[in-house]
């Protein structure tokens, strides 16, 4: 499997001239697939550059840049997940790399990891939630969307928070890792990378709870045993960070149930009541203006008491009612939210209307 001599590094070589123009086009994704040019995805829109790349060519590049761990099991397994890092312009440059099969051909997409954590005002995430969310002593707070939403960064922003406020026993899980925290006298973080630190996250959890945790981030709860353990360390006293793919608030709920058996669900609904705190669903959007930094769009659901007879009896639209009524407990509709962001100028209505649950109830900026 090994792209050996002359060859291997001209391919290595092409990779990285790759990597040096997403950064310098401040691209947050390249997608290197055959038959297809390079393409860059820049504020939401993919710019394709160059020629399409050859099936041979495109191998060649992805066996240069994975780990050494990895490059021989290429023929056993279809996804890997890893980082490629180089220096660009003087400064560190990381990316968090997925290489997959498509047609029998190996093909990557790797997104730029910023070197410095973003801020909430950066991010447009309020930064009241963000403490609320941190304040929990223990619990279950979910972070969903869809892929390229944001969600790692807003939990590396978290975990950040936690970091500089001190005090806290700190462990994260993730695949792979992205934002490297900063090491703080007064808190102590370690940070496992799966398949490199550990085997799952189910083992980064299991055995996390053997090292004093007051924090646990799960990059992704993907199956049933790791949904289990997160429910249980909830129970017990830690506080959970992790990540759901779905497209709101209340189907992070289903989503999480519905990792289960049929007959273990009336189960695992109720002590999800009791341990789940939040859920932020996130999506970002194109701006007004066609260019620049894409708009973050936020529904919040916390658990207050219509919320949590929910969960427990199955009744998903009630959920969605609680969220519309519970302003009061500081949750808020993505309509709600989409409309702010039209009214700040900020997304146009028609983008609004698209990501909207109720698209009519969208009001034009006046």
């Amino acid at each position: 499997m090994n792209t050996a001599g002359s060859d291997g590094g001209r391919a290595h070589g092409e990779i990285l001239a790759l990597l040096h123009a997403a950064a310098d086009r401040e691209a947050s994704d390249v997608h290197l697939v055959a038959g297809h040019p390079v393409t860059y995805r820049v504020h939401g829109r993919l710019e394709p550059v160059g020629s399409a790349l050859g099936p041979d060519e495109l191998r060649g590049m992805v066996e240069s840049i994975v780990p050494e761990r990895i490059r021989g099991r290429l023929g056993e397994r279809k996804n890997f997940d890893f980082s490629v890092s180089l220096e660009h312009m003087g400064k560190p440059c990381r990316f968090r790399a997925n290489v997959y099969l498509a047609q029998a051909q190996w093909c990557a997409s790797l997104r730029h990891v910023p070197n410095d954590i973003p801020s909430f005002e950066w991010m447009d995430f309020p930064k009241a939630l963000a403490q609320r969310l941190i304040s929990h002593t223990n619990g279950l707070v979910i972070i969903t969307g869809v892929t390229g939403s944001g969600k790692s960064t807003t939990l590396a922003a978290l975990i950040n928070l936690l970091n500089e406020q001190g005090g806290y026993r700190i462990i994260t899980v993730e695949e792979p890792i992205e934002y490297v925290h900063d090491r703080i006298s007064s808190t102590v973080i370690t940070q496992r990378e799966v398949g490199r630190d550990v085997d799952s996250f189910f083992d980064g959890l299991k055995y996390g709870l053997r090292q004093d945790p007051d924090v646990l981030l799960i990059g992704e709860i993907r199956d049933r045993d790791t949904a289990q353990m997160a429910l249980s360390a909830a129970e017990t006293g830690h506080l959970i960070l992790t990540t759901l793919h779905t497209k709101d608030a209340k189907g992070a709920v289903t989503r999480f149930v519905d990792l289960f058996p049929h007959e273990a669900q009336d189960d695992v609904r109720t002590q999800l009541s009791l341990s789940l705190r939040s859920v932020v669903s996130q999506h970002l959007l194109p701006p007004a203006g066609g260019s620049g930094k894409r708009a973050l769009s936020i529904e919040i659901l916390h658990v207050n008491n219509p919320v949590r007879v929910g969960i427990k009896f199955g009744k998903i639209d009630s959920i969605e009612s609680a969220i519309q009524t519970g302003k009061r407990d500081g949750m808020m509709t993505l309509d709600e939210d989409l409309q702010r962001l039209v009214t700040a100028g900020k997304i146009t209505p028609e983008t609004a209307r698209r990501f909207a649950k109720d698209p009519d109830g969208i009001l034009d900026r006046t």
